[in-house]
């Protein structure tokens, strides 16, 4: 039985949870080979230690990969690529990737946004990209050190709506082992557009006025904004012809409700740290583009994206 190389790109939050455990299940002699790509000082790190995830999952908090570069370039045959990079760093490892990519390569994006797919697809027409969402609380506490809170971390999968002839299922078996919650559904695009109604929305006002969470959601001004930008990205979805509930609006603000009410947003924490690259784009950059492609107004994201540009903050 041939081995099946995985290479997770990307050892923040996300790749070093995920990441973690993936390395931990497939040590040697196991069906599937686990490579990291890590930047410098995390790459020296998890070279010599290996990669620590700090969580009350765990037993051992050190795993180590099968092997770990730098850069892409140094990658071999790979099946499946696991990209958990920050959005604004998509379009320059998908630059990268595009000539490592065969027809039975599988892509899984675990990052936020509506876009990604589309995005990926701009850079990369051949291969298997697999639409997704993530849920995990967990940050970087220092290099090749990641600090996880809260409930288990869970990935919803799809069908790649250009190779639906593809059955994901024995990817998902492979995360499942790994006693990693994955759940698989055949179009992921609901839940992905449901998640990025609530990280959008509270993302932009909460970085505008610096207010948590539980701020935005009770503060009549700040959720006027958070509900007209919701609107909007309602307008989108409609149009195209995502399948949501019709109280998704309620539904976010109730999801809202339900974090400690001091909770910041990660934007909010870019933003107000000035930041040189933030998720900006990714929750109002394509709003607006979708609204200018769709020819729908979308004055309220457009106004307070300008606003975050601008230095106009709380």
């Amino acid at each position: 039985m041939r081995t099946t190389e995985f290479a997770i790109i990307g050892l923040g939050g996300v790749g070093g949870y995920f990441g973690f455990k993936l390395a931990r299940k497939y040590t040697a002699d196991s069906p599937v080979n686990i490579t990291f790509i890590a930047r410098e000082k995390t790459y020296e790190i998890v070279k010599e230690k290996g990669l620590t995830l700090l969580s009350a999952e765990n037993g051992d908090p050190v795993a180590k990969p099968h092997q770990i570069f730098k850069e892409v370039a140094g990658l071999g045959h790979i099946d499946v690529f696991v990209i958990c990079v920050k959005e604004y760093d998509l379009e320059n490892i998908c630059n990268q990737l595009k000539d490592k990519i065969k027809s039975d390569t599988v892509i899984l994006p675990l990052m936020n946004g509506v876009d990604i797919y589309e995005r990926i697809r701009k850079i990369i027409p051949n291969g298997i990209v697999l639409p997704s969402c993530v849920y995990v609380a967990s940050h970087i506490k220092e290099k090749g050190v990641v600090e996880h809170k809260g409930n288990p971390g869970k990935i919803i999968v799809g069908k790649d709506p250009e190779n639906k002839q593809f059955d994901p299922q024995t990817i998902v078996s492979l995360f499942k082992d790994a006693l990693i919650d994955i759940e698989y559904k055949e179009d992921s695009f609901p839940a992905i557009w449901s998640k990025y109604f609530f990280i959008a929305s509270f993302g932009l006002v909460s970085a505008r006025y610096n207010k948590s969470i539980g701020q935005v959601n009770e503060e009549p001004g700040l959720h006027e904004r958070a509900l007209k930008i919701m609107q909007e990205i309602q307008a989108i979805a409609l149009k195209k012809e995502i399948s949501l509930p019709e109280n998704i609006i309620e539904l976010t603000f109730q999801k809202a409700a339900s974090f400690p009410f001091q909770t910041p947003t990660s934007l909010q924490l870019d933003v107000q740290a000035r930041k040189e690259n933030t998720e900006l784009e990714l929750f109002a950059g394509a709003i607006v583009a979708y609204g200018n492609a769709l020819n729908i107004n979308v004055p309220e994201t457009t106004a307070i994206y300008d606003e975050i540009r601008e230095g106009i903050l709380v």
